[in-house]
């Protein structure tokens, strides 16, 4: 057999044959596609194996000894010996006919039963396994992360510090209260709604969308008070909390910009929130490239954007959404920065797709996560805002009260508990406004069913997420017991 030796002090890599009179053969160093030594290859994970496909443009699927075949590694027969089984009689089996080989059907017969299996794991379907599961995966992340957590032990001491001071300077008395209370309440003002925006923006497949179900109604609520006051200095407290019109009144002030600058910083936190929740998608997608992982066996969304990836390069088919996923990911791929910016500045469905696509392109984290925030927080929310001002406007809201009457059949009873409903809202924002109408109580009541039955589905889909995460993890461990064995 023939032995290579790479010279340190040179950049020629020579292949010498010890054992026969083969002719030399000298490679130019200058070749930008030579091949990993082969100790090198030997001693890579399959992690890293698949890394090293990726970079080169080839499948990452398969068991070692395939990928090194694949990367044009040539084993030796002890290695062939480890990479192969034997049957009972003692005839050789090759890789791709071992069970679990990815040209085996049975393997992949195996995971589509799972995941059919993981599906199936749902409150309505499987209640106490799915509790069960959704136990254990809390449990394991909870520790997992309390870990983490701890290794940063000077980190957590000073965290914990600046906790237990700021409680204490909140809670004791003294002249420092006025304003010390002034800034907490701003302060949780902020963090509510900076967690809404996460909820909105992370969502757990729910589509919890927190802006039309508190945000917006927020902005609508400030914009028919300005109006019905004439004035927007609500006192404080009981505003944000409770709106009630204050004493004196100034018209001149109410416009759509000062309407615009009193609910500013609400929306901008929603919008900052909406910007950090769109950074898993980011982070996953930048692990799974750096580190080689198989789409195949990680997340779902990962799985799905290299599957229009592969169909848009055989030319097939595509669905009006897919070519919209498409062109979002040309669009982030092709201008970087500003193409990012102009998704995240209007409003879209398939904006996840771009921080995957930003992530599995390796753009760097302030490049997508500075024009994401740039694009929700600031250009994004003003044009919601301005939206919601202009429909919630007095004028268009009677005109639109008018126009109501006029729909077939229905439209003079559902006139009825929305004007009643709206001449409510007005009467509360005055002091000792009288009782509210109770066809306007039955809207109201309607409207907040509603906001406890997305939260209630949302907390549904958290425990659902929770019990499929174990079942993958379970199932993994399974798979990489038989692949070492």
């Amino acid at each position: 057999m023939g032995k290579k030796i790479r010279s340190r002090t040179s950049q020629n890599s020579i292949s010498v044959s010890c054992l026969s009179n083969r002719p030399v053969n000298v490679s130019n160093s200058n070749n930008t596609s030579r091949p990993r030594p082969t100790d090198e290859l030997l001693g890579m994970t399959k992690d890293q194996l698949k890394m090293e496909c990726r970079k080169r443009g080839q499948r990452t699927t398969g068991n070692k000894s395939e990928l090194l075949q694949r990367l044009g590694h040539k084993m030796t027969t002890n290695a062939k010996r480890k990479d192969t089984n034997t049957t009972t009689n003692g005839t050789a089996v090759a890789p791709e006919e071992l069970p679990g080989g990815s040209g085996d059907p049975n393997e992949k017969l195996r995971k589509e039963n799972e995941r059919k299996e993981r599906e199936s794991l749902v409150l309505w379907k499987k209640p106490l396994t799915t509790i069960e599961y959704s136990t254990k995966e809390i449990f394991i992340l909870l520790t997992t992360y309390g870990r983490k957590v701890l290794e940063h032990k000077a980190v957590v001491l000073l965290v914990s510090i600046s906790i237990l001071s700021s409680y204490l300077l909140v809670n004791t008395a003294g002249p420092h209260q006025n304003l010390v209370q002034g800034i907490y309440r701003k302060l949780l003002w902020c963090l509510y709604w900076i967690g809404l925006g996460i909820l909105s923006s992370v969502g757990l497949g729910t589509g919890l969308h927190t802006f039309i179900l508190y945000l917006g109604p927020h902005i609508a609520a400030v914009t028919l008070a300005a109006y019905e006051c004439e004035s927007l200095n609500f006192p404080e407290p009981p505003y944000p909390d409770e709106i009630i019109c204050p004493e004196g009144r100034n018209p001149s002030t109410v416009s759509i910009l000062s309407i615009m600058s009193k609910v500013r910083l609400e929306a901008m936190c929603w919008g900052a929130g909406t910007a950090l929740g769109e950074l898993p998608p980011y982070f996953m997608a930048k692990a799974a490239r750096l580190s080689g992982l198989d789409p195949d066996d990680e997340d779902d969304d990962l799985k799905q954007f290299e599957e229009l990836k592969r169909k848009q390069s055989s030319k097939g088919e595509l669905t009006l959404i897919e070519r919209g996923k498409i062109f979002v990911e040309e669009l982030v791929q092709r201008v970087g920065f500003l193409g990012i910016l102009a998704c995240a500045s209007i409003p879209n469905p398939l904006f996840d797709l771009a921080g995957i696509t930003c992530g599995h392109f390796l753009v760097p984290f302030w490049t997508f996560f500075g024009a994401t925030l740039i694009g929700k927080a600031i250009i994004k929310m003003h044009i919601q805002k301005l939206f919601v001002i202009i429909a919630f406007n007095e004028t268009l809201i009677v005109t639109a009260l008018q126009w109501l009457k006029h729909v077939p059949l229905v439209g003079e009873k559902l006139q009825v508990p929305f004007k009643a409903f709206l001449d409510g809202q007005k009467s509360k924002l005055h002091k000792g406004g009288g009782k509210v109408p109770e066809s306007g109580n039955v809207l109201g009541s309607i409207f907040e069913k509603f906001v406890v039955a997305m939260i209630l589905y949302f907390v549904v889909s958290i425990v659902n997420s929770f019990a499929q995460s174990y079942h993958k993890r379970i199932h993994k461990k399974k798979s990489s017991k038989v692949a070492k064995d």
